[in-house]
């Protein structure tokens, strides 16, 4: 029973494991999926959005009435004194007497309201409301976008550094054999113990090179998880496979459309809101009109009895318009117009030199492309013939008619001409990823 207990439990913590590698298995699209909703730099796009809003909500809710409730109470310790003519009761001219009025306890208790009736800045600012929430959700693009090429990079990074170690891990396990094979020869005599040793010396240089790119996988994984905001203590599948046929079928234009780059789309709204701002400076010439109304209830009192119902409180009501008309401010407005106009003019020279920058930013791009896959197709040719030279330099040592020497530099070769394709490979892929950023269209 204790055996069978036993076994069950294993069967269901493999069942676990395998659900949990099965759920943390990401093909390309779903990392970038992943990334896109638990980055933390896409999540942090996204709290702007709900700034901004908050932001416009602020800006809306001055112009809607403003009410608010007071109410104060008073112990005066000494009544304040005010002076009368004494002649007013009988003194000589010029004199005047110290009289102290009032009662030492008053209170009040009212209600102000106003409301906005006109200000041409207040309107410039419902305008750039619009404006204001669209920058926010342009730049949430924009980090999605980036975040997609980062994480497009990584996920192909992790991709090389597999590829790597299983072809080091293949180039050891036949280096082995051979070495197995070399020793057993020399032990019957038929080699030198040289050609041992120059073998096992190109078995311990593979197995030092697994080494550093086991430890290289690492940090591309770690470098993964880091751009999908994904648990770095969490263990990460890849489930798609590294291929060439990513280079394929590469839509090259003639020139790039910026309307198609989330900078540009970018830049276009700030252009927008500095034009408003300019518009916002030239409206403070306008006047401004405010109503206003309040109304509150008054008591004075010899003792603390305000809630005694048999005394009064008297009440005040007010209500009115305040016109507010610029006349002179010693040129401030003017000077504040002037700067809005020529930040204004520094954005469009900005936006001139983003759209030039996009299209150096594609020729360079494609121009790297092009290069990667011309020189990916020469280290494939390299790796071939490595391969093949390794094959024949065995064929010859086994006939007795080639050198350990020879095999050993054969081998080598096919280490450099492996790492050598891999490392072209990624770099035409990254190539790619380049290209399809600087024409807009990751699809993100």
């Amino acid at each position: 029973m204790k055996k069978v207990l036993t076994l069950s439990f294993f069967l269901l913590s493999v069942m676990i494991m395998q659900a949990q590698d099965s759920n943390n298995s990401f093909t390309l699209k779903q990392a970038v999926d992943y990334a896109l909703t638990n980055q933390q730099n896409v999540k942090n796009a996204l709290l702007d959005e709900k700034i901004a809003q908050r932001k416009v909500d602020e800006l809306i809710g001055v112009g809607t009435p403003q009410i608010t409730g007071s109410a104060d109470f008073n112990k005066f310790i000494e009544l304040p004194t005010s002076f009368i003519p004494g002649e007013f009761f009988g003194g000589k001219s010029g004199e005047y007497l110290g009289v102290k009025f009032g009662q030492p306890y008053t209170s009040s208790a009212g209600i102000s309201a106003s409301q906005l009736l006109f200000d041409g800045s207040y309107m410039v600012g419902l305008q750039a409301t619009r404006t204001y929430r669209e920058l926010s959700k342009k730049a949430t693009a924009q980090t999605k976008t980036e975040t997609a090429v980062n994480v497009s990079k990584a996920y192909y990074g992790a991709l090389v550094s597999d590829a790597r170690l299983e072809i080091i891990q293949a180039n050891i396990d036949r280096v082995t054999k051979l070495y197995s094979d070399t020793k057993a020869l020399n032990q019957n005599g038929l080699v030198e113990k040289i050609d041992v040793d120059r073998i096992e010396l190109s078995l311990n240089n593979l197995k030092v090179e697994k080494e550093k790119i086991t430890r290289f996988k690492d940090l591309s994984y770690a470098l993964l998880k880091f751009q999908m905001g994904f648990d770095p203590h969490q263990l990460i599948n890849l489930a798609d496979k590294l291929d060439e046929s990513v280079l394929q079928n590469v839509v090259m234009t003639d020139s790039v459309d910026a309307n198609k780059r989330p900078e540009f789309a970018l830049a276009t709204i700030q252009r927008k809101l500095q034009e408003l701002d300019l518009k916002r400076y030239k409206s403070t010439y306008y006047p401004s009109l405010i109503a206003f109304g309040s109304a509150s209830y008054n008591a004075s009192r010899n003792e603390f009895n305000f809630f005694d119902t048999q005394y009064k409180w008297y009440p005040t009501v007010v209500a009115g318009l305040k016109l507010s008309i610029p006349i002179w401010d010693g040129l401030q407005k003017q000077a504040k117009i002037s700067q809005a106009s020529l930040a204004l003019e520094k954005v469009n020279n900005s936006i001139s030199l983003l759209k030039n920058s996009f299209a150096l930013e594609y020729e360079s791009a494609k121009s790297n492309y092009e290069n990667s896959l011309s020189s990916l197709k020469t280290v494939k040719k390299n790796q071939e013939l490595a391969a093949e030279i390794s094959r024949v330099s065995k064929i010859k040592y086994d006939n007795g008619v080639g050198s350990s020497l020879e095999l050993v530099d054969a081998e080598s070769s096919v280490k450099e001409a492996d790492a050598n394709y891999f490392n072209t490979l990624y770099d035409a892929i990254i190539s790619i990823i380049e290209l399809q950023k600087t024409l807009g269209t990751t699809g993100y």
